[in-house]
């Protein structure tokens, strides 16, 4: 592998670890609400979180670029901000990353929430606990699989993205080239022994997480399982 490897490799480790780290922030919440709500809401918010499973990458990616370009909403006030618009930037790439794994880091949590269910904080509650000690010393512990999950998968699927990247970040190298679009470029170029080389490198990671998520969520083979 040569330099340019080298430098995907750490750009896809950079943005799968800030893109994780947000969507614990922002899907804690998120998916505490959607396993407690009995809103009806609640179905239209499950299937916006949902629609990167079903939806074309590209096609997320498109609208992303619209929103975030020069003449979109969001650029309009990213440029009034003077920072520039995001498209072909690292943050253009967390943005998308976060909104395209949603479902990989909400989905195992609220299964996770929901399936505490309501003893654990009555009694939480009887010893005058308050909501927010409930949730840290009885809640987070009893849904730590579900952190293990989300973690990993949301991780992992940042990783291994190629539409949205490609659409929003383009393929800058350095700057927004991640490991699917480098392996894209050496094909491209007819380099296929350096595209395996990374190509095998991302099956391997690949393996070892879904070996990881098995062997210590063992939940997750029970959940497909029932």
């Amino acid at each position: 592998m040569n330099a340019q490897d080298f430098d995907a490799i750490w750009l896809t480790v950079k943005l799968a670890s800030t893109v994780t780290v947000f969507l614990l922030l922002i899907g804690t919440p998120i998916s505490w609400w959607l396993a407690r709500t009995r809103s009806r809401l609640k179905g239209v918010v499950s299937a916006v979180v949902a629609l990167p499973l079903v939806l074309p990458p590209t096609v997320l990616g498109f609208y992303l670029l619209l929103a975030m370009g020069p003449n979109g909403p969001v650029g309009h006030i990213t440029q009034a901000l003077g920072l520039g618009v995001l498209p072909f930037t690292f943050p253009g790439l967390v943005i998308a990353s976060i909104l395209y794994s949603f479902p990989f880091m909400i989905q195992p949590l609220q299964n996770a929430f929901a399936a505490i269910g309501d003893r654990p904080l009555e009694v939480a509650a009887t010893l005058r606990a308050s909501p927010w000690n409930t949730f840290w010393s009885v809640v987070v512990p009893l849904a730590r699989p579900g952190f293990l999950s989300g973690t990993i998968l949301a991780f992992a699927h940042t990783v291994g993205e190629f539409g949205v990247v490609l659409m929003i970040g383009g393929n800058i190298p350095g700057r927004t080239r991640v490991v699917s679009v480098q392996i894209y470029d050496h094909v491209e170029a007819l380099e296929y022994t350096q595209g395996h080389w990374l190509a095998a490198c991302m099956m391997v990671f690949s393996f070892a997480v879904l070996l990881t998520v098995y062997t210590f969520n063992p939940q997750t083979v029970r959940g497909r399982e029932a």
